[in-house]
């Protein structure tokens, strides 16, 4: 069944109406006809069942069949990401790493920062298609913008690390222990985390990462930090 999502949707609706946005992509995109069945998500955990009563393109609706909690298997993953200069940059690095799995996203603003400012709302609308394309049922949560000295001071897991791409004793992800449990990664702008930050992280237990020899654009290491968290903890599970 196609995957929708609706945010204030609870377990005990009998029926929903969708919004334009959804009812247009229900009825205009997928071309839904009454009677098929669907499943509505709220991104936190809910698996609403129900089959359309109507198809419209300006208010679809849906009737309840069967209701499913499911439970979060997956292992916190936290990327904190200085935002690209480039907007398509910056949504393909938050459709494709809900994909693969991440659970939080905040983005950065460093010393060596391209973009000051990001749209939350159009960021957020990113991950709910990133939920939908994956069928997933938890979204994963856009906190505010934040500077990297304020960032680094707050209350983080205990497995905390910074990946840059200056000379030092970094270590490869796998190399890392206890990646089964909860991790915040950050990845600096083009041009990489200023030596300030580098240190004042040393200095907060940040531990360096390197994620290979090549240097990435920012949303490529992003993504291929989730990419290898994921793969790993996969790889933890068969051993």
């Amino acid at each position: 069944m196609e995957l929708f999502y609706k945010e204030n949707l609870v377990a005990n609706d009998e029926s929903i109406i969708f919004g334009v946005e959804e009812s247009r992509h229900l009825s205009k995109v997928l071309r839904k006809k009454v009677g098929e069945m669907i499943s509505v998500t709220n991104g936190q955990g809910l698996e609403w069942q129900g089959q359309i009563i109507s198809a419209d393109v300006r208010k679809s609706a849906a009737k309840r069949t069967d209701v499913i909690l499911h439970q979060n298997q997956l292992i916190p993953l936290h990327i904190a990401i200085a935002p690209t200069k480039s907007n398509d940059r910056l949504e393909w690095f938050f459709e494709k790493a809900t994909e693969i799995g991440v659970s939080q996203i905040t983005p950065l603003l460093c010393e060596h920062s391209e973009r000051k400012a990001i749209k939350p709302e159009r960021l957020n609308k990113i991950l709910i298609g990133g939920l939908k394309q994956s069928a997933q049922f938890f979204l994963p949560k856009l906190n505010p913008m934040i500077s990297f000295e304020e960032f680094v001071k707050l209350d983080h897991p205990q497995t905390k690390l910074i990946a840059h791409c200056q000379k030092g004793d970094q270590k490869a992800l796998h190399q890392i222990e206890n990646l089964n449990r909860e991790i915040l990664i950050m990845i600096g702008p083009e041009g990489d985390f200023s030596d300030r930050e580098i240190t004042a992280a040393h200095l907060l237990n940040f531990g360096a990462i390197t994620l290979g020899v090549q240097r990435l654009r920012t949303e490529t290491a992003g993504i291929v930090a989730c990419s290898r968290v994921a793969t790993l903890r996969e790889i933890s599970k068969v051993e």
